[in-house]
């Protein structure tokens, strides 16, 4: 059964910097497409980053991220790490790995409902 177990969020100042961490049970990392998703309060879970799985490991952001956040695998430890640089408090929200993608990738990577495992997600709070 796969898990998805995710760490480091926190509180940070705007401007700041945080990296979060996905834990892959289950699986070899490397070989699955995964993504980062958030949600904050009212809001819809929206997709901010996703990487394809096999040799390509090509990565895909939001708008609102490119060029802030960076998503990667690191293969000895079998997670999915998002870094995330200049933050503002509109990043503010509930942080979730997923897991399990089905569907085309470029058309359906920000669809919470292209895959089926989850994390419990982990909070990141952005103070201005």
């Amino acid at each position: 059964q796969v898990q998805l177990v995710e760490s480091g969020g926190g509180s940070v100042q705007a401007g700041g910097s945080l990296k979060l961490s996905c834990a892959v049970s289950g699986y070899t990392v490397s070989t699955r497409t995964m993504a980062w998703f958030r949600q904050a309060p009212g809001k819809e879970r929206e997709g901010v980053a996703g990487i394809l799985g096999g040799g390509s490991g090509s990565p895909t952001y939001a708008d609102s991220v490119k060029g802030r956040f960076t998503i990667s695998r690191d293969n000895a430890k079998n997670t999915v790490d998002l870094q995330m640089n200049s933050l503002l408090p509109e990043d503010s929200a509930m942080y979730y790995c997923a897991a399990d993608f089905r569907g085309a990738w470029y058309a359906s990577w920000t669809n919470r409902r292209s895959y089926n495992t989850w994390g419990q997600g982990t909070q990141v709070t952005v103070s201005s």
